[in-house]
């Protein structure tokens, strides 16, 4: 497959070498923007569910990057755990108190091995907005979500929103405000 692209002279080529080069822009793009994700994180939430009252809860996530030496894809692990559940996992039992996902981006996906209402693996296809925000979109047992982060402020906050809609009904919006409480760097 060729791609065509621009040399910028006012000529149009054909080559396969513009796809290696276009990847490698864009993964490492993406690759740096999941760097600036790195750290421990203060999540504020907001949960609003079918025709009920706005839910607010605090977690904290752990963003890290796991080293692989052998590997040509960049492995992240997300760690989450709430310290004040209330009852909100109670009531909503596929809501999970803390947990982990290890997640492998590869080019404009990342592939997860579990998903965050699911124990199911799954793929979520990214968009960059701009270098401050991405746009992933998965779809796992008859969920569609999809989820804008932004980086905020020299990556000091993350805003994100949520959309989740099971078997074609939206059932869960979620507004998260985050604010870096740790960052390795």
């Amino acid at each position: 497959m060729a791609i065509s692209y621009s040399s910028g002279i006012g000529r149009t080529k054909n080559s396969s070498v513009g796809i290696d080069r276009l990847r490698i822009d864009f993964d490492s793009n993406l690759r740096r923007w999941f760097n600036r994700n790195i750290g421990l994180w203060h999540s504020r939430r907001q949960y609003f569910f079918d025709e009920e009252k706005a839910i607010n809860l605090e977690m904290y996530i752990n963003v890290s990057k796991l080293n692989q030496g052998d590997s040509e894809f960049e492995s992240y692990r997300f760690n989450w755990w709430c310290e004040d559940e209330k009852d909100f996992f109670i009531k909503r039992p596929t809501y999970k108190s803390k947990g982990e996902i290890i997640a492998q981006l590869q080019g404009h996906q990342l592939i997860r091995h579990s998903s965050y209402l699911s124990d199911s693996s799954g793929i979520s296809n990214i968009r960059q907005v701009d270098e401050h925000e991405l746009i992933f979109e998965s779809n796992y047992d008859n969920w569609h979500v999809l989820e804008h982060t932004r980086l905020i402020d020299q990556d000091k906050f993350r805003s994100r929103t949520i959309y989740s809609w099971f078997n074609d009904k939206l059932k869960i919006v979620e507004n998260h405000h985050e604010t870096r409480i740790k960052n390795p760097n």
